[in-house]
């Protein structure tokens, strides 16, 4: 499994010190202030969190639905960082999700339902609907919106990291699942509680119908819901940066398809006798069905545009000419790693899985510019991954060679000339064309004179 890359970091402006405008920034803007206040907010949200469910289920309930809540936990982080392979985001923003969901989401969802529930309660007189509408209603609208604001804040905050479909999906999964995971101690370590006053042991205990529904039948059902959230966010991603009312009205259209789906799953146990196992059969697994084919489809999709946009690097002489076929190839990525880790040890298949990341995201980046959604400092982003990417070259292009060889021996050369300019062509006039071309300055080359890097003719024999 591929290990996730270091993420180069943003770029000073050209002759300015390190660190740019936060040089002298307030202190509130410093990024260890933010992460420091960030830390401290979670931590506190974890600590709450912690006494209120030990509070309701007692200790020995708590330890006994943590240990029954963990089940589903690694299963569906490694299900979320599957789809992430193909350009895996870095570590933090996924600890960060979780977090978010296990701590803040999920003291925001008991300490809000608490309070709309007993505030209905008493205004109506009536408990029974109270309860009714705090679970179709008010706990939809509430726990959907705390987990939101993970994908939120990771789109606004790491926009780098955030370029797609895919990207929303796995952030949403994982806060979804830090939800679920810390709801789930709740539910279990209540059943437990209530077990032992009836004396109920074995199957036929509440605890054991908890297990099965929440955590054998239905542990996707939080990140199911939250998906919805995060393909809103995707989808505006990709969106061009002037499109700002699409770029508004998507996430606010998924996170709408996610509350409505929370509130039919959690009203089924009014539907009748058997209304949970309808929904279930009905709504919940073809739904499941269709986000888990799209997610799939995306991914495919990605190595697409990564077959598609390397080989004009290649041709510029970045890029050998089968190395675009094999960063296409999941296999083929992963023979890379292996033939790397065997020669080299464990540094050396580091270096592969990053030379694969950074490849991917200089794909995406390009993807983006012919489309006309990259950001202004496109061509500095592009410098970084090729400069990344040449670093690393002697120890990967073996490797990516070796799984050419065993995937698809026979890869002709790309029939094309390199590109000479254009806005999301940056590759061909800043950085240096084929051998065979004329070496130079190009016109509009932001860096003066060509890379001094040697040039690569993947022509010539």
């Amino acid at each position: 499994m591929a290990t996730c890359p270091p993420y180069p970091t943003y770029p000073t402006h050209p002759g300015g010190p390190a660190g740019g405008g936060l040089r002298h920034a307030h202190w509130w803007q410093r990024r260890w202030v933010r992460y420091g206040a960030l830390i401290t907010l979670l931590a506190m949200s974890g600590l709450v969190i912690l006494a209120l469910v030990r509070e309701q289920t007692g200790t020995e309930g708590f330890l006994v639905g943590l240990g029954l809540a963990v089940f589903p936990v690694p299963l569906l982080i490694a299900a979320f960082r599957w789809l992430d392979r193909v350009e895996p985001g870095p570590w933090r923003n996924l600890i960060f999700s979780f977090a978010w969901g296990a701590c803040a989401a999920a003291l925001i969802a008991i300490v809000a339902n608490s309070f709309a529930t007993r505030w209905i309660a008493t205004s109506t007189a009536d408990p029974s609907s109270a309860d009714t509408l705090g679970a179709t209603v008010i706990a939809p609208i509430v726990e959907e919106s705390a987990k939101a604001a993970a994908v939120l804040l990771v789109f606004l905050f790491r926009r780098r990291d955030f370029t797609g479909i895919v990207d929303g999906v796995v952030i949403a999964g994982i806060t979804a699942t830090g939800f679920a995971f810390t709801e789930n101690i709740l539910y279990l370590g209540t059943a437990f509680g209530t077990d032992q006053l009836s004396g109920e042991r074995g199957l036929a205990s509440l605890t054991a119908a908890t297990f099965f529904v929440r955590v054998v039948m239905s542990p996707f059902a939080h990140p199911l819901f939250t998906v919805l959230t995060g393909i809103g966010f995707g989808i505006a991603a990709l969106s061009a940066e002037r499109q700002h009312l699409r770029r508004v009205l998507l996430p606010f259209g998924g996170l709408l398809l996610a509350m409505g789906m929370h509130s039919v799953w959690n009203g089924s146990s009014t539907f009748g006798e058997y209304g949970f196992f309808a929904v279930y059969a009905a709504f919940m697994v073809p739904a499941f069905g269709l986000l888990t084919w799209l997610v799939v489809w995306t991914r495919q999709r990605e190595l697409r545009t990564v077959r598609t946009e390397l080989p004009a690097y290649a041709v510029a002489g970045w890029l050998t000419p089968v190395e675009p076929h094999v960063l296409g190839s999941m296999r083929a990525r992963r023979l890379a790693r292996e033939y790397a880790g065997h020669h080299g040890g464990k540094a050396a298949a580091r270096s592969v899985a990053e030379y694969e990341a950074y490849a991917t995201s200089l794909a995406f980046l390009r993807h983006r510019g012919r489309r006309g959604r990259a950001g202004a400092d496109f061509v500095v982003r592009e410098r970084e991954l090729l400069d990344e990417l040449w670093r690393r070259r002697e120890i990967a292009r073996p490797a990516l060679a070796y799984a050419a060889r065993v995937v698809a021996p026979r890869i002709p050369a790309p029939p094309w000339p390199a590109h000479t300019g254009g806005y999301g062509y940056g590759y061909a006039w800043a950085y240096g064309q084929p051998a065979d071309q004329p070496q130079g300055q190009p016109h509009g080359n932001p860096y003066g004179p060509v890379a001094p890097y040697p040039a690569y003719n993947p022509y010539r024999t």
